[in-house]
């Protein structure tokens, strides 16, 4: 009887994860003891697509890497802590996240984040040029709107950038807007369907809710009031936290949503889709969110935009200057 209760275990998922055949990757964080960081690794280190995961950060990585070899899944589990072994935990990796930086405090805006995350960034780049140039790279580090434009200008001067296979993390804003939504329609926020676009803070963060399935039926008043939410929400936890810090907890749980689909593309899954900012002619802003499809190189198609209505239309006007504005403070960086 103990046989045939372990043999059914063995063929069934694993927490969510498919057990198929599949190849096996390395995945590197880098940020891996901070608040997003250890949640971010400890989801990561339950995906059985992960062989070996390799945690950097500038303090504790090695504490952090012990914890978490002791959970009886698959992956070796590897700490590098301080610049000079950051080129090591970064050595051949298949997916690279990167949750690095300081968060956000009450008060702060993401541009108040600019010049200390827009300098880890720019040597977190700089590394992955050397020592993964083929890696698939999602970015979390605030703000994202200027950060993926930094790694971008920082792989381009390295002559290895690929558009395709470097992704600005919003999956956040999708993952509030599904459960702000289920939550108003009364169903599991999982069924939800609802295309999140633009970029990953503010007014350029637009939920596409004449899109949603199931239907959202309110008024336009509350449409209105549903769609400030999801985009003020990171502000709504910062403030709910009271100085204890940003969205941590939430941002680990997408993070290691967006690069399971990453590895899932990679293990060749067909149909692989998610919203990611990234490099993209959709709009006249030169990075720009919309759904993917994933696959083994990374991004395989690029399905544009949503059919929007006319307060979406509005929503994308006033997103895109600021949108703009934000790049460009990122090139201009890199470029300095």
């Amino acid at each position: 009887m103990l046989k045939q209760v372990t043999k059914q275990l063995a063929t069934q998922s694993v927490r969510g994860f498919s057990t198929t055949k599949q190849n096996n990757f390395k995945v590197t964080v880098c940020g891996a003891s901070g608040g997003i960081g250890q949640p971010l690794s400890l989801l990561l280190k339950n995906n059985p697509l992960v062989s070996n995961l390799a945690l950097y950060d500038i303090v504790h990585t090695p504490g952090v890497a012990a914890d978490l070899s002791h959970i009886d899944t698959q992956s070796t589990t590897e700490g590098h802590m301080g610049p000079e072994q950051l080129g090591k935990a970064l050595k051949n990796a298949d997916v690279v996240v990167i949750p690095a930086g300081v968060p956000r405090k009450p008060g702060m805006t993401r541009d108040d984040l600019f010049n200390v995350n827009a300098g880890i960034i720019r040597d977190i780049a700089n590394e992955i040029s050397k020592s993964c140039p083929k890696a698939l790279v999602a970015i979390i580090t605030n703000p994202v709107n200027t950060c993926v434009p930094i790694a971008a200008e920082i792989l381009k001067k390295a002559g290895v950038y690929d558009p395709k296979r470097l992704f600005g993390v919003s999956t956040l804003d999708v993952v509030r807007a599904r459960a702000f939504i289920g939550a108003a329609l009364g169903v599991n926020p999982q069924q939800v369907d609802i295309p999140v676009i633009g970029g990953h803070s503010g007014v350029t963060i637009l939920p596409i809710i004449s899109q949603c399935q199931p239907a959202f039926k309110g008024d336009q008043a509350t449409i209105e009031k549903l769609t400030v939410r999801i985009q003020e929400a990171g502000t709504e936890v910062v403030k709910a936290k009271a100085g204890a810090g940003s969205a941590t907890l939430s941002m680990a749980y997408a993070g290691a949503r967006f690069a399971g689909s990453l590895l899932k593309g990679l293990n060749g899954e067909n149909g692989v889709v998610e919203c990611s900012y990234v490099q993209s002619d959709i709009t006249e802003a030169s990075f720009f969110s919309t759904p993917l499809i994933l696959g083994k190189n990374g991004l395989q198609e690029n399905l544009g935009l949503p059919k929007l209505n006319d307060f979406e239309k509005k929503l994308l006007a006033a997103a895109l200057p600021e949108l703009k504005k934000n790049i460009q403070k990122g090139i201009e960086f890199a470029n300095a």
